[in-house]
């Protein structure tokens, strides 16, 4: 049985580069579509260089957004593919 992940409890995790291991910084909020719940972004709040290195999107209040699409696996850190990002 596939176990399932409430979009709350991804705040506050760490994000992980699937590649290299690298931290990226942690989530601080996610974009979503209200009417269909789909996931867009995470955005990072205290990101490192590593992710600052890939110039990535913004939103408004500066803060780097993460496609949804480029993760990976949830569990104690959110694994993303660095391939997927950019």
């Amino acid at each position: 049985m596939e176990e399932r992940v409430k979009s709350k409890e991804l705040v506050g995790k760490i994000l992980i580069s699937e590649e290299s291991g690298k931290k990226f910084g942690v989530v601080g909020d996610i974009d979503y579509i209200i009417e269909s719940g789909e996931l867009i972004n995470l955005v990072l709040v205290e990101p490192t260089q590593h992710i600052s290195d890939l110039n990535l999107r913004q939103d408004d209040k500066n803060r780097i957004l993460v496609p949804f699409s480029a993760v990976k696996s949830v569990g104690d850190f959110i694994i993303v593919s660095e391939q997927d990002i950019v």
